[in-house]
């Protein structure tokens, strides 16, 4: 498979305080990476980096994707719940790495925004307002947003925090869908019990002040 995102011997921190050292992963083409570990342990700080939000202290992280084709997704909870914005608006904001020196969205991006919305099966909420939805809406919404930058590589940080049990496996259906069925790499990071049992192929795990890659045993 294809590399698109190697990390090697990578550290980093906060002040000149390392938070992990000697970080090696490489994250591949259909990948489903899923990143566990308790608060505090790194996987926030992990994510910084792969955003580069945050610089290496040492070694380096080597993209094979252009930055505008990896899409992340935030939790709902540091989303302003009352966003002032309808859905389709939400979406199409994903697209705003590809702008360039342009201004405004062209119909490219707008066509690309209905197809997220349409993929996920809530193009009936494209006009609603953002604000007034349910936690597993947003959830879509969201994604939705994360898929209007990338069909290669998506960054999903606790998404399923605050949604009820049915919503939460209409959400791990989908990104289970969009991993087989349109080979999008996906990198989860979660503290659900679902998701830690039964999604993924690879696991990055923050655990006793080290970090472990490794290949998930149950998957098929």
């Amino acid at each position: 498979m294809k590399s698109l995102v190697e990390v090697k011997d990578l550290a980093l921190g906060y002040e000149g305080k390392e938070v992990f050292s000697h970080l090696n992963f490489q994250i591949e083409e259909r990948d489903f990476i899923v990143v566990l570990g308790p608060n505090g342990s790194g996987k926030s700080t992990l994510v910084k980096g792969l955003l580069k939000l945050l610089k290496p202290m040492s070694g380096e992280i080597i993209y094979h994707l252009s930055q505008n084709r990896l899409g992340y997704m935030p939790q709902v909870t540091k989303v302003d719940a009352h966003f002032p914005a309808t859905v389709f608006e939400v979406v199409l904001s994903g697209a705003i790495n590809r702008l360039g020196k342009r201004a405004f969205f062209h119909r490219e991006e707008k066509a690309l925004a209905l197809e997220s919305l349409s993929l996920l099966g809530i193009e009936d909420l494209k006009n609603c307002a953002f604000s007034e939805l349910s936690g597993g809406q947003k959830q879509k919404v969201l994604l939705a947003r994360a898929l209007c930058a990338t069909r290669e590589l998506l960054i999903l940080d606790e998404p399923s925090n605050n949604l009820d049990l049915k919503s939460k496996a209409e959400f791990y259906e989908l990104i289970q869908k969009l991993n087989k069925e349109k080979h999008i790499a996906i990198m989860l990071i979660t503290h659900d019990e679902h998701g830690k049992e039964t999604l993924g192929n690879k696991e990055l795990v923050f655990e006793d002040d080290q970090v472990i890659f490794r290949r998930r045993e149950n998957h098929v």
